[in-house]
């Protein structure tokens, strides 16, 4: 059974499961869909078409399922989609999709979003994302599993992060990065592999050299991208997470790829 403070306002027609916990002050839209043990600290917003996975903690003054914040927007009946055991901190901003991207903004699972954080309209984040305090996602973009986004980073429009991939702090993404990456700067640009976090998730010295030697390949100063893809592919067709980064760059995309300084080596 659900438990809501008396100041809460629960609109009829929100769907609450089992031990749903709504506090002090929040408001709940009446196409709401809570699962069970979602837990609503004061002050929270829900609206729009959403849906909170189960055990997913949401804390003071977040707001969540509001119209997108895009001109485009013209009342479509877009969702947001929000998995399950995530932690979403206070003043955390989500919007539902649009008619020009899928009807549908999607949250993995596991996920952390820190004070501030924003995610646009249209975004596919995946599992186990750490979006640190107010970095903010443009609309459309693709975010992978285990990737870390600093905090005050800002990612452009369409822009695709792999899996894996590291966003320095203060940094302004407008290219995609590709998995197990690592970038930073005012305009970010590719600093290498993302070697804490490959260690953090427990990846062998075996599969992070062969990442790394995978890595100068492909942003050597010899031959084309195409040639330099194709010839990293035949070499490391066995390799799973080499072959993510092949098959990363070689999806269409509305972005360019993300790549390092002449120079600068992994």
């Amino acid at each position: 059974m659900a438990a809501i403070h008396p100041t809460a306002i629960v609109a009829p027609g929100a769907t609450l499961g089992e031990a749903v916990s709504v506090g002090p002050y929040c408001i709940v839209g009446p196409e709401v869909e809570l699962r069970a043990g979602v837990v609503l600290e004061a002050h929270v917003v829900v609206a729009g078409r959403t849906r909170i996975g189960p055990r997913t903690h949401i804390f003071p003054f977040a707001s969540i399922g509001h119209q997108p914040q895009d001109l485009k927007y013209n009342g479509e009946a877009s969702r947001l989609i929000i998995g399950g055991d995530n932690r979403i901190r206070e003043h955390v901003t989500m919007n539902p999709g649009t008619e020009a991207g899928g009807m549908e903004t999607i949250v993995g699972n596991h996920c952390l979003f820190m004070v501030g954080a924003h995610v646009a309209h249209d975004c596919r984040i995946a599992d186990h994302v750490i979006m640190a305090n107010n970095a903010t996602l443009g609309g459309h973009v693709q975010v992978g599993d285990y990737a870390i986004l600093g905090g005050l980073s800002a990612v452009h429009q369409f822009v695709r992060i792999g899996a894996h991939a590291m966003i320095g702090g203060m940094s302004g993404v407008e290219h995609d990065v590709i998995p197990y990456g690592s970038v930073f700067g005012d305009r970010a640009r590719l600093r290498g592999l993302n070697l804490v976090g490959l260690r953090r998730r427990g990846f062998s010295r075996e599969e992070t050299q062969a990442l790394r030697t995978a890595y100068r390949l492909l942003f050597a100063e010899e031959g084309t991208m195409q040639e330099r893809v194709a010839d990293v592919a035949g070499m490391y067709g066995d390799n799973p997470g080499v072959m993510d980064i092949v098959r990363f760059i070689e999806t269409a995309s509305n972005r360019a790829i993300c790549q390092p300084k002449a120079g600068d080596a992994d």
